[in-house]
């Protein structure tokens, strides 16, 4: 691995081997999302213990101190829009001049296999890739899948990270699955981050899934809508930083949760 991707992907991924990742970047195709609509308000208080923003060059810009330590993430896929006709129809938003101007450690996009507009994310894809890495800079792949949230089985992620590990990106972004989330894990072969999805109904749940998907493998997640959309964002960063970073399980997470939300 070249020094320059390996010195970027150390500032993301912990000495332990894991990552939690803040993705604020929503905005991009849902507009000013709830509990979002002030980006630089969301993330007071949760920054500390990102390992990683994901984040738009627009809301980087306009939001997030320039001095933070936690290294970002340029989303830099999108051109579609919750109201327009297909969400997968995406393009590359931004060039590699402004990856390298804002200094990332790391940028991410969305590919839609099975889609419609299936060949056209993985090209993107691929050319991200072959613009990337000359300068060192790791590409994570989001494996999305629109409005069509009952894709999200084993078999259908297991082939779509894959496909984009095969193409070059060196950590994907994958949705949980209660069954065979070993088997995605297994068949790629760089590492596998969770992603959140709608917002669960209760502090446990996000445990138990969050948990179970690192026991199977996952290094990480990439939690936003679980986070900041709860009552007690910064205790909820918390209890999952015990569960990724310190092995905390489920029951041990909540109750460190319930403590910190009553302390304020």
């Amino acid at each position: 691995m070249d020094w320059g991707i390996e010195n970027r992907l150390s500032r993301l991924v912990k000495e332990d081997g894991r990552c939690q990742f803040l993705p604020i970047d929503h905005g991009y195709f849902q507009g000013p999302t709830s509990c979002l609509e002030k980006p630089s308000e969301t993330i007071e208080g949760l920054l500390p213990y990102a390992d990683g923003l994901f984040v738009t060059r627009g809301v980087l810009r306009s939001s997030v101190p320039s001095n933070t330590s936690t290294p970002i993430i340029l989303r830099v896929s999108g051109g579609t829009s919750v109201i327009g006709a297909d969400l997968s129809n995406e393009t590359i938003t931004t060039s590699i001049d402004e990856v390298i101007r804002l200094n990332a450690a790391a940028v991410g996009m969305s590919i839609f296999v099975g889609s419609d507009y299936e060949k056209q994310t993985l090209s993107n894809l691929s050319q991200l890739v072959n613009q990337c890495e000359p300068y060192g800079i790791p590409v994570m792949a989001v494996t999305a899948v629109g409005k069509e949230l009952e894709k999200r089985t084993a078999r259908y992620l297991a082939l779509s990270c894959r496909i984009a590990a095969e193409l070059g990106a060196r950590i994907v972004k994958t949705y949980y699955s209660p069954e065979d989330f070993d088997k995605v894990v297994e068949g790629c072969p760089v590492p596998v981050v969770i992603a959140g999805g709608p917002k669960c109904e209760t502090e446990l749940e996000v445990f138990e899934f969050v948990y179970d998907g690192i026991q199977k493998g996952a290094i990480g997640v990439n939690l936003g809508r679980n986070v900041w959309q709860n009552r007690h964002p910064v205790p909820m960063m918390r209890a999952l930083h015990a569960v990724i970073h310190n092995n905390a399980t489920p029951r041990e997470a909540q109750e460190l949760y319930h403590d910190l939300s009553k302390k304020g």
